[in-house]
């Protein structure tokens, strides 16, 4: 595993050093399933809510379906429910490198008022083919070779 350390240390928002043990192994499994189950070279971002490896809920993001914040707020708050699960995390698959890219951004700001608007914390991260980044912050993991552990 490659790690560096959060690029911002004025930064109030999003995952900071050190990550949690149990949220450390809740992102590298939804690096690892996004893996495993992703082989095509080009495919649709995919907004996921839930635990990773256990229950979830995804929303493929279509750039040719018109939406705005409020739309991505209401598929957000309807994720959530349907997850229905304690202390939920998104996040956003999608091809690519660790740069920031809109889809994200626009991502970002619905799973943001969802979460505000009923006082729950949010963990979002942006998960390509080995990594997770937290675009907030800018904490990231990536791994050379990410296989599942024996348990």
């Amino acid at each position: 595993m490659i790690s560096a350390p959060v690029l911002s240390e004025t930064s109030v928002e999003g995952l900071h050093e050190p990550v949690s043990p149990t949220l450390e192994r809740r992102l590298r499994r939804a690096v690892l399933d996004h893996t495993a189950t992703e082989h095509r070279r080009s495919f649709l971002p995919l907004v996921h809510l839930g635990d990773p490896g256990g229950k979830e809920v995804a929303h493929a993001h279509r750039d040719d379906e018109p939406t705005d914040q409020w739309l991505r707020t209401d598929i957000i708050h309807s994720m959530r429910r349907r997850a229905g699960v304690p202390d939920p995390i998104v996040w956003l698959t999608r091809g690519g490198d660790l740069e920031i890219e809109d889809v994200d951004l626009r991502w970002l700001a619905a799973a943001r008022q969802a979460f505000g608007e009923i006082g729950a914390p949010l963990t979002f991260v942006v998960v390509i083919r080995n990594a997770w980044l937290d675009p907030r912050s800018g904490a990231w993991r990536r791994w050379k070779r990410l296989r599942y552990r024996n348990a």
